[in-house]
């Protein structure tokens, strides 16, 4: 496969600082280590902010370890065009192809959200695979969904006004969390916010793979292999729980309004227009956004105008959401 032709121009430059991996047990530690690094070079590098960042660690389910939670919130100065009063809330679940990552990758961004929404949001630390497999990252992030709302007058938050979302794996759990939200019926959520979302673990069985999708970033390899981490079980086996994979839920009626992005190179382009169709035909409210030479985290090129482009609708969307006026 090659299809760097297909790649927008302004992210091509970006792909020269990502050369391509295929993870593995053996890569896994290293592969951290990198993005620790890398975070390390980030903060440095960061401007000041006025946002309030706290780090708690919040009960887990029955029986499991307590979750680390970090918390944005707005300054005392902040003014915002909503009515006065509690904050809408956002509930963040980090991206890392459910093996790797932290909330702290996305620490520019969660400020961002907060800076242009006025929300709080609540980024989780869940538990990472292989070493904790499912159910364990996503009954973390139900932990965390559930402190959230019973915790929302602490907060400044109003419960009735909490959205969740994620990127790639956290956008599989984001997905994953409003499947189990609906079925144990104890936390109203208002939107979901799935980002490039990493859904169906059957992609990597599938004999007809998308020819011009999956090259770059996050191929079948590492798909494959985050997958089955996760599951702890040959991806595309029988019985894989819609809690794991989503794309697995036979019904999706009943789940809050949903936005979808996607890259047209990304490995999960065909899983998430499918999910999105799904979404819809079950009567979900739902926008879906395909965006045109876009690898998966293609955003991370930040000056590209397709990322801005892709970060106006997601901020948008949410803020739609969030924001009654």
């Amino acid at each position: 496969m090659d299809t760097k032709h297909l790649v927008d121009p302004e992210l091509l430059a970006a792909l020269e600082f990502m050369p391509p991996f295929d993870l593995s047990v053996e890569m896994l530690p290293q592969m951290r280590g990198m993005m620790v690094e890398m975070l390390r070079q980030q903060r440095e590098a960061a401007p000041p902010s006025d946002i309030i960042v706290e780090e708690r660690h919040i009960p887990g389910q029955a029986g499991a370890p307590d979750v680390r939670v970090v918390i944005y919130s707005p300054p005392a100065t902040y003014s915002t065009s909503d009515r006065p009063g509690p904050k809408p809330g956002y509930l963040h679940i980090h991206g890392g192809g459910y093996v790797m990552g932290s909330p702290e990758m996305f620490d520019m961004q969660s400020k961002a959200v907060v800076r242009e929404i006025g929300c709080v949001v609540v980024s989780v630390d869940y538990r990472l695979a292989p070493e904790t497999p499912h159910p364990g990252p996503v009954e973390d992030c139900y932990a965390a969904l559930k402190w959230f709302y019973t915790n929302a007058a602490s907060l400044s938050v109003d419960a009735s006004r909490i959205a969740i979302g994620g990127e790639s794996a956290g956008g599989g759990l984001t997905a994953a969390l409003g499947l189990l939200a609906r079925d144990r019926g104890e936390v109203p959520i208002v939107f979901q916010l799935l980002i490039y979302p990493m859904l169906d673990d059957r992609t990597v069985t599938r004999s007809d793979p998308h020819p011009f999708a999956g090259e770059f970033i996050w191929n079948a390899r590492s798909n494959h292999f985050g997958w089955h981490s996760l599951l702890s079980q040959e991806p595309g086996s029988p019985g894989v729980s819609p809690y794991a994979a989503a794309a697995r839920a036979d019904d999706l009626a009943g789940l809050p309004p949903t936005f979808i992005s996607v890259g047209a190179l990304d490995i999960f382009l065909d899983e998430d227009i499918d999910y999105g169709q799904r979404l819809l035909r079950a009567g979900v409210p739902t926008e879906l956004h395909v965006y045109p030479g876009a690898y998966h985290g293609f955003d991370l090129a930040f000056d590209a105008e397709v990322t801005k482009q892709f970060r106006r609708d997601a901020v948008q969307a949410l803020k739609r959401a969030l924001i009654r006026t």
